[in-house]
């Protein structure tokens, strides 16, 4: 399938990932929604639609991605920005750019800026990164808490086991998202992003996706999966499900998945918290050794 010059677009469909996977996997920055099962996975949501370009300082092909969210309509840069002429006709027809990298930004960010464009940081939609080693090992006073957690949980389930997820098994960790769907239908009255993350098992092998399924006595009690991004030096952790009334599953699914990734990965990027107090805090207490910035920007005089 062939992705359509700028200003055309097409919604974002599952056969465009040949053309798309490559040139995504060399963004440098590590931006979590910049994968094609990133994409692709939540383009109903979202409404993605993708057009092609061609970057303005070199021959390297491009994409404008479209969206909408909460009533507004957004583009993103995935490769590198756009011409000015693009860009004002982008923002005549949308409110905002979005998940802008400081390897998009940097390069433009001066000669935009005098143009009338308004670049913010995008706190919420910060990615936040962890060395891997250190969620392996949870070495240390800071950790002390986590470890606590998963040494009650090795002491309290003897019976657990865990194995790479494979087409076989894709049943029984659909199973464990259906319990985590209820689970989370009675504590916050919403199902999160159970769809996107059914897909991504449905998916599994076509989108090339890694992961883990935890067993304790037998009985299916947890999965995570994700991808490699950044040219390979990141894992980017996608889903991460459980059931709940396994004490510290959570904590030690994290420590054991990223003791079982292999050592090219110097880091885990476990997403964004979206602006959710609790979510932040729960980041947070696992010492962040930095994040993925992302910046959004309005067009002042190119405004629509």
């Amino acid at each position: 399938m062939k992705i359509p010059d700028f200003p055309d677009f097409i919604p974002l469909d599952v056969g465009l990932k040949e053309v798309l996977h490559p040139r995504l996997s060399l963004t440098p920055d590590g931006v979590s929604e910049f994968t094609f099962s990133g994409l692709y996975l939540f383009r109903n949501k979202y409404n993605y639609r993708i057009s092609r370009c061609i970057s303005p300082d070199s021959k390297n092909e491009s994409f404008i991605i479209s969206g909408e969210q909460n009533g507004k309509t957004f583009f993103m840069t995935p490769c590198t920005a756009p011409d000015f002429k693009t860009l004002e006709f982008l923002f005549k027809t949308h409110d905002y750019w979005k998940n802008i990298s400081n390897s998009v930004l940097i390069p433009v960010v001066e000669n935009l800026e005098k143009r009338g464009i308004v670049f913010h940081e995008d706190r919420d939609n910060f990615d936040y990164l962890y060395f891997r080693t250190d969620l392996a090992e949870l070495s240390g006073k800071k950790y002390h808490k986590k470890k606590n957690h998963v040494n009650h949980f090795l002491h309290s389930y003897l019976y657990h086991r865990h194995e790479p997820i494979t087409g076989v098994l894709i049943p029984h960790a659909i199973d464990i998202l259906d319990r985590w769907r209820l689970d989370s239908i009675r504590r916050n009255g919403e199902e999160g992003d159970y769809k996107a993350a059914k897909e991504s098992l449905e998916l599994f092998d076509f989108l090339a996706l890694k992961g883990l399924i935890f067993y304790i006595d037998e009985q299916p009690a947890a999965f995570c999966l994700g991808e490699s991004l950044a040219r390979g030096k990141m894992f980017v952790t996608h889903f991460e499900k459980a059931i709940d009334e396994y004490k510290g599953i959570y904590q030690y699914v994290n420590q054991a998945f990223a003791a079982s990734l292999p050592g090219f990965f110097t880091l885990i990027n476990r997403e964004q918290d979206l602006g959710n107090e609790g979510m932040r805090q729960a980041k947070m207490t696992y010492r962040p050794c930095g994040f993925v910035q992302k910046y959004k920007a309005e067009g002042g005089s190119c405004r629509k």
